[in-house]
C-alpha cells in the first residue's frame, strides 16, 4: 500500500468520477485505475461500486475512507515538519539592534543559536528604534532590540527586557547635582543633551514634554550614550539618559530621577510573527539568555530608550 494510492482513493470517493479525479491528481484516468484495483486487490475489498454512472463507495470503501484521510493527513505533517528543520538549517536571520545599545544577552542568544544552527545565515543591522520598527514590520528585518515607549509597538509582538525610568545625569559640580527632586521643569533651565528623534529614549522624553506643554532646549543630540555622557560631563548640558545608562558613568556623573516623568524607558524584542522555524528558535535563545543571572553587568550595559 503506497501513499499515492490512498491519494487517488480519497479522489475518486470525493470526486465521484475517475476522470475527474485523474485531473485533480494530474495523472491519466488509466493510471488512477490500475492504482487503485491494485490498493483493492492488497485490500481483498472493492473499494468502489462502478456499475452506475458516478462512482460510489462500498461499505468497505466507506469503512477506509476516514482512514485513508489521516494517513495522508499525518504524512503531511512528516512532510511539514521536515520541511521547517530543513528551512532552518538552510535559511537566514536579519537580527536588528538599536544603535550604542551594548546587550550582553542578546550576544549570548545569537552565539547560541548559532551553535545550534549553524547552517542559518546571521545579519545583525543596527539603527535607530524607529527605522528597525518598521524594517520588523515590513519584514525586512526579522527580530529587533529596540527601545520603545510603548509595551508593544503596533502590529508587533514584544518582549520587554528592561523599563526604567528616565533620569538627569550631569557632572558633581552642577545646580541639579545637589537637588533632592528634579522635574522636568527644572531642564528648561539648563541645554539639554539627548538622542536624536525615532530613538526610544527621545519618544519618551518628548512625549512627557508635551504633556506638560513645556519646550525644552536640546542643545546637543547624540545616538550613543557614551557620547552624551562624555559632552554632560564636560559641563555643556544636562544628559537625559534611562537610569542604566546612567549606571554606568557615576564614576563622572551624579544621576537624579526626573520624578514626574512616569512613562518609562524599554528596552524590547519585536517581531511581526513567529511561524517561521528561525525566529521561533531564536525566541526561545533569547528568552533564556535575558532569563539567566547577569554575567557582571547588568543585562543591558547600553540600556533603555535607545
Amino acid at each position: 500500500m503506497e501513499l499515492r494510492q490512498l491519494e487517488y482513493f480519497v479522489a475518486v470517493a470525493e470526486e465521484q468520477n475517475f476522470t475527474r479525479a485523474a485531473e485533480r491528481v494530474h495523472i491519466s484516468q488509466s493510471g488512477v485505475s490500475a492504482q487503485i484495483r491494485q490498493l483493492e486487490r492488497e485490500l481483498g475489498a472493492e473499494l468502489f461500486d462502478r456499475s452506475g454512472r458516478t462512482a460510489t463507495l462500498t461499505v468497505a470503501g466507506k469503512a477506509a475512507l476516514e482512514h485513508a484521510r489521516t494517513a495522508l493527513a499525518a504524512a503531511g505533517a512528516v512532510a511539514q515538519a521536515v520541511g521547517e528543520v530543513t528551512d532552518l538549517i538552510r535559511g537566514r536571520l536579519t537580527v536588528g539592534m538599536v544603535v550604542g545599545c551594548t546587550v550582553t544577552p542578546l550576544f549570548d542568544a545569537l552565539a547560541a543559536f548559532h551553535r545550534a544552527h549553524p547552517g542559518v545565515e546571521i545579519a545583525l543591522l543596527e539603527d535607530n528604534s524607529d527605522r528597525l520598527v518598521q524594517a520588523v514590520r515590513t519584514g525586512a528585518v526579522d527580530l529587533a532590540l529596540v527601545g520603545t515607549a510603548a509595551t508593544a509597538p503596533d502590529g508587533l509582538e514584544a518582549l520587554t527586557i528592561v523599563s526604567e525610568r528616565l533620569v538627569a545625569a550631569v557632572p558633581p559640580e552642577h545646580p541639579l547635582a545637589g537637588a533632592d527632586r528634579v522635574a522636568l521643569r527644572d531642564l528648561g533651565g539648563h541645554p539639554v543633551i539627548c538622542m536624536p528623534p525615532g530613538t526610544g529614549l527621545r519618544t519618551v522624553f518628548d512625549r512627557a514634554c508635551a504633556a506638560q506643554g513645556l519646550h525644552p532646549a536640546i542643545a546637543l543630540e547624540a545616538g550613543a550614550s557614551d557620547a552624551m555622557a562624555d559632552l554632560a560631563a564636560r559641563g555643556l548640558g544636562v544628559a537625559v539618559l534611562s537610569a542604566s545608562m546612567a549606571e554606568s558613568y557615576r564614576d563622572r556623573l551624579v544621576a537624579r530621577t526626573i520624578a514626574d516623568v512616569e512613562i518609562p524607558a524599554l528596552l524590547s524584542l519585536v517581531w511581526r510573527d513567529a511561524r517561521g522555524p528561525a525566529v521561533r528558535e531564536l525566541l526561545l535563545h533569547c528568552r533564556r539568555a535575558f532569563a539567566a543571572p547577569p554575567r557582571g553587568g547588568g543585562a543591558a550595559e547600553g540600556g533603555a530608550g535607545a
